[in-house]
């Protein structure tokens, strides 16, 4: 009888799923469209394995970047998302096209929802930010996320197809540009 208590403590407190997580996920262009996807506690269970092996900051950002590239294509096994491709151009009049307002508001749910499961260990989810041209119009947004006592990173998954790990940049390098070219 102890043991079993013991058990329920430990799964309890281990962070582990207990229920299904749903998380609406634009597309459309400027989240012109939503869908609520429905990411089971299995799905939630390989999410968390995975982020556990992150021992620092730095492979936690790694590990993250392909945690949001499944997250994705698990959304696409659910909607019309499956059909994005990286940038506003090579997706054409796919119905599931996402632009950067759409995966900006995006990932930041989905980090939000690891975030709130106890799954980030390094890290804590920041409100989405823009980048300027000329420093004066707001040409692209993307998620961020930041170290705990460290520095500040942007998670976006705009510059890669649908199901492909996010690229993550560190906050200042992104504002300056830095990113896939797409």
């Amino acid at each position: 009888m102890r043991q079993a208590a013991l058990a329920a403590a430990f799964f309890l407190l281990s962070g582990a799923a207990t229920a299904d997580e749903m998380v609406a996920v634009c597309y459309g262009y400027g989240c012109s469209a939503q869908a609520e996807i429905r990411y089971s506690t299995g799905q939630q269970g390989e999410v968390r394995r995975l982020l556990a092996y992150a021992g620092d900051p730095a492979s936690e950002r790694i590990i993250l970047g392909k945690v949001v590239g499944r997250l994705y294509r698990w959304a696409g096994e659910q909607s019309p998302v499956r059909e994005d491709r990286g940038g506003n151009y090579a997706d054409s009049d796919a119905p599931g096209k996402m632009d950067c307002i759409d995966h900006s508001t995006s990932t930041t749910r989905l980090l939000e929802m690891l975030q709130r499961l106890g799954y980030l260990r390094w890290h804590r989810v920041l409100a989405a930010e823009p980048r300027y041209l000329l420093g004066v119009i707001a040409n692209h947004w993307s998620a961020v996320i930041e170290e705990k006592g460290g520095g500040r990173y942007v998670v976006d998954s705009w510059f890669v197809n649908n199901g492909e790990p996010a690229v993550i940049l560190p906050l200042e390098e992104w504002k300056k540009g830095a990113g896939p070219d797409v």
